[in-house]
């Protein structure tokens, strides 16, 4: 895939080529069929072209650019990811590490949880609860597993999305775990109570300043 840039700015990116010609960043996240609305899972090579634009050109360079952000590498062939689309336009994107999955290339150690490993929404459709949606959708593909794990680190915008899910879904508060890879006991955090002890944590110092 041959990547446009700006010749005033190289990390934004304008056009890709595909199909024998050049396509504007904003088209390739657009489509025409009307039944695509909502979350859907990535399973088309199409699809994976979409997911790869969002993840890598429009979050990780025009608008991964904060301090509230991480950053992701572009997903693999066989990565689990649904896209959520409005109006015909791809907005937002999350992905799954699937339990028993390999953990990398490189070991033969498997995740021992599901994974929500990324999470994305473009920054014009932020604050629309769109990432209470995402972070709903994949507890709910779970139901039978006891505990879900989140990739650490966690950002600071992606906390405040579990705080305000966990508050309204106060029986997944034990269920949701921050998890380093594979994600066995001692690489996890309960999310709901490291949340709770920064609270009190921050209480105490309020008090004492």
């Amino acid at each position: 895939m041959l990547l446009l840039t700006d010749p005033q700015d190289k990390e934004t990116v304008l056009a890709l080529y595909m199909n024998q010609r050049w396509w504007p960043v904003e088209d390739v996240v657009k489509t025409a069929d009307p039944s695509r609305d909502g979350l859907i899972s990535v399973q088309t090579f199409g699809e994976r072209i979409v997911l790869f634009v969002l993840n890598y050109i429009i979050f990780g360079m025009p608008e991964g650019n904060s301090a509230n952000d991480a950053f992701f590498l572009p997903h693999s062939a066989t990565e689990c990811a649904k896209i959520l689309w409005r109006n015909g336009e791809a907005v937002a994107f999350y992905s799954v590490k699937m339990k028993g999955s390999l953990c990398d290339g490189t070991t033969s150690q498997c995740y021992l949880l599901p994974v929500l490993d990324t999470i994305f929404v473009q920054r014009k459709y932020r604050r629309g609860g769109l990432g209470m949606k995402m972070l709903h959708d994949f507890c709910q593909s779970f139901k039978t597993e006891d505990a879900l794990g989140i990739s650490c680190p966690i950002s600071a915008a992606m906390y405040q999305v579990c705080l305000k899910y966990l508050q309204t879904y106060p029986e997944e508060q034990k269920r949701l775990w921050e998890v380093e890879a594979p994600g066995d006991w001692s690489q996890r955090v309960n999310i709901w109570l490291k949340i709770q002890m920064e609270s009190s944590l921050s209480g105490r110092h309020g008090i004492h300043s």
